[in-house]
């Protein structure tokens, strides 16, 4: 299959004009594309150009607010909130990260509240934002009910994806993020559009009997990774980023959307810890006893989450970022029409 090789910022290009030809406002198209540009970079293709048509198809549905300004509100207490007003997540979040960083130095921890968003890419970026800042940090949120609990017979949690990082001073941080589903739905997505059988133990059909056809389980439920484990943690998810911030779960979110063919609305919770404050006091530097479980877990054989991701980052800044004739043929379709194209 012919590829296309483009520099990082060509592609960014491309995308920008895509999402601007789509009707989002400057604010939005940029933190879009960073998002968007930055999963292809890492070779996670499940968040990477894949995502520019379903963002304009929730647009031309009007489920978000393409020229929304979010609001940002903090006192004194750990907890920022910015008030999403029905826009993408990504602008919000730039707008609260600052903010969140500097109360988490002052007061040791602090929490980013998002409310009202419409959310649809991974979360990485966004640990990867505050590690920056030498913190430790956790980001949550619901999706819309797509995922049967463990023992249960249909959907009613969401993927539910959830993320964590700790900063590594002169080196790539450690972070995970994960959907809390065996698999997350774009995996899926992309099994479908191959014509590939998935694992068994993904998903089940709409008569809630296990399933290894995508379009059964795409009807159907997905399964939560590690059966009541997973479906524990994605309902602790579902009470944190959700009831607790006064938002949307993933069953009121899918109410609310009535698809799962668009992105889904709900709220985000993001907590950011600052490690020297949380061992002041304490002997030994945090940041070099991690590296010490670190090496001896490598010293074991053993890959440290997101490695791969990395070194396919090293290498697109290097080399570029390479495209499928398919890839490159969808978005000069989208860039040529716009809404018109979905």
């Amino acid at each position: 299959m012919t590829e296309t090789t483009l520099a990082i910022g060509d592609l960014e290009h491309i995308v920008e004009a895509i999402m601007r030809k789509g009707g989002l406002s400057p604010l939005h198209a940029g933190a879009l594309t960073r998002a968007i540009v930055a999963g292809e970079r890492d070779a996670c293709k499940s968040h990477g150009v894949y995502r520019v048509e379903g963002c304009l198809r929730t647009i031309k549905a009007g489920k978000v607010v393409p020229d929304a300004e979010p609001e940002l509100t903090s006192d004194d207490s750990a907890i920022v909130r910015v008030a999403a007003k029905g826009g993408f997540a990504n602008a919000a979040f730039e707008l609260g990260a600052p903010v969140l960083a500097e109360k988490a130095r002052q007061f040791g921890l602090a929490a980013l509240v998002i409310n009202d968003c419409t959310h649809f890419s991974a979360l990485w970026p966004e640990i990867e934002a505050l590690t920056a800042h030498g913190l430790a940090a956790m980001a949550m949120c619901p999706s819309y009910a797509s995922v049967a609990p463990s023992g249960g017979s249909g959907p009613l949690l969401g993927t539910n994806p959830f993320a964590f990082g700790w900063p590594r001073p002169g080196r790539t941080p450690y972070v995970f993020d994960f959907a809390t589903s065996v698999a997350a739905r774009g995996e899926i997505e992309l099994y479908r559009r191959a014509g590939k059988p998935l694992p068994e133990g993904w998903a089940i059909d709409t008569d809630g009997k296990p399933t290894t056809d995508p379009e059964a389980a795409l009807n159907g439920a997905m399964l939560p990774f590690g059966g009541h484990k997973g479906s524990a943690i994605s309902t602790m998810i579902e009470l944190l980023a959700g009831v607790m911030i006064g938002d949307l779960t993933s069953p009121e979110a899918l109410e609310a959307l009535g698809t799962t063919a668009l992105a889904p609305a709900h709220g985000e919770l993001i907590l950011a810890f600052d490690p020297a404050r949380f061992a002041q006091g304490r002997a030994g530097d945090p940041m070099a006893r991690a590296e010490t479980l670190f090496e001896a877990m490598v010293g074991q054989g053993a890959r440290l989450p997101s490695q791969r991701r990395f070194a396919a980052r090293e290498k697109a800044l290097a080399e570029g970022i390479r495209l499928t004739a398919e890839e490159m043929a969808l978005l000069e379709r989208l860039r040529e029409k716009g809404l018109d194209a979905v």
